[in-house]
């Protein structure tokens, strides 16, 4: 799938190196086709490094899409140049009017503050409720699938004691639902948090189903009935030293980290980290993008606001 991007975006040189076929603006432009609008609303502080990662996850499917980067405010991003957010990201404000086929809000390291604490909690419920009439289906990943949970639905998550951190097997609950298809009965995938919603809490909530889960990490896939809110507890984006890079990291600022779980050979953080999730994280977004975003999606957006 062409992916549609700015010309000048760095994330086009990384994701061409790597074989993914991404469509500048104006070979897009001689395209007499509706390509689907997707917007991915990033809340990591190193943007650059979180948009090749959810870029790469959209890149195998036949559709094209048209991604709008955006910023949840005007706040200088930790690790990004602001020069970069001027030059690709637009304001959420500045998008509000828009209608999208498909919606990332990304995680954010923001485990450990209350809800209420986040500096832009405001603006991300406003973000929710606008997502609600304005999106066809929205996918929360890590932190944002926490927080959406909260605020539809009420059900806070509890802190771990130590940081969930590592690569771990999951099962699939319900083979199936389209999200799942393809996927092996028994996958991997990557956690990094502290946060943990029970299972059983997610079961509680009407026209929610846990699709995917494991006894050690808990829930990992949850959707609605009318695949309009997906929920991914874990980082099926991550490359593969993303883990290396937070564990080294938490080291030499002197904490006592937890060697992820499952990822080194050996447990060796010396050696090369065993990659055993990419497959099944790029079918998860690819069944996303066609069985709960262009299968369901109207032609025209506009009828979106119409929703109830």
């Amino acid at each position: 799938m062409p992916i549609r991007i700015p010309t000048e975006l760095p994330a086009q040189s990384i994701l061409n190196s790597e074989n993914i076929f991404v469509m500048d603006t104006d070979r897009a432009a001689m395209q007499d086709i509706r390509p689907l609008e997707v917007g991915i609303l990033n809340l990591m502080p190193n943007k650059m490094e979180t948009e090749v990662q959810f870029l790469r996850l959209l890149s195998n499917t036949p559709l094209q899409i048209n991604v709008d980067l955006i910023r949840i405010d005007n706040q200088a991003p930790k690790n990004t140049p602001e020069s970069h957010m001027k030059a690709f990201y637009q304001n959420f404000d500045d998008v509000a009017d828009k209608q999208y086929d498909g919606l990332i809000v990304t995680g954010a390291p923001l485990a450990l503050l209350d809800y209420d604490d986040v500096k832009y909690w405001q603006k991300m419920k406003v973000v929710l409720e606008w997502a609600q009439r304005h999106v066809q289906s929205t996918l929360f990943s890590c932190w944002a699938a926490h927080a959406a949970l909260y605020h539809f639905h009420g059900k806070n998550r509890r802190l771990r004691d130590e940081k969930l951190s590592g690569i771990f097997a999951h099962q699939v609950k319900d083979e199936h639902n389209e999200l799942m298809r393809g996927f092996d009965p028994v996958f991997h995938a990557p956690h990094s948090r502290y946060g943990e919603i029970s299972v059983a809490d997610y079961e509680s909530v009407e026209g929610l189903s846990v699709l995917a889960s494991s006894e050690k990490t808990g829930a990992y896939i949850v959707a609605s009935d009318d695949k309009r809110l997906v929920f991914v507890t874990g980082h099926p984006e991550y490359d593969p030293d993303s883990l290396d890079q937070e564990y080294k990291r938490d080291v030499k600022a002197g904490l006592t980290p937890n060697m992820p779980e499952n990822y080194y050979p050996d447990d060796d953080p010396t050696q090369a980290p065993l990659v055993t999730w990419r497959a099944h994280g790029s079918l998860l977004f690819t069944n996303w993008l066609n069985y709960y975003v262009y299968q369901n999606t109207p032609y025209d957006l506009a009828s979106l606001s119409k929703k109830d």
